[in-house]
């Protein structure tokens, strides 16, 4: 299953700010990291599903937040 080392998890993040198309941008900077499989936006929110034993929810806010958006757990 795609090279993931346990199962995917799930997390949906609020983004302040974040409109349709910088969602496609923010999306595409997730799915570059290793271990997320999916990244799906809409306005103000992103879901991640990732593998968590190589990743932490920190550690995907603080990859939104170096697209220059304030982001949290919902």
């Amino acid at each position: 299953m795609g090279g993931m080392t346990s199962p995917a998890t799930r997390v949906l993040l609020g983004v302040r700010g974040m409109n349709r198309e910088a969602g496609e941008r923010v999306a595409a900077h997730l799915l570059a990291l290793p271990g997320v499989s999916r990244a799906t936006p809409d306005d103000g929110q992103i879901e991640v599903h990732y593998d968590p034993s190589q990743h932490t929810v920190m550690d995907l806010v603080r990859a939104v937040r170096t697209q220059g958006f304030l982001a949290g757990m919902l």
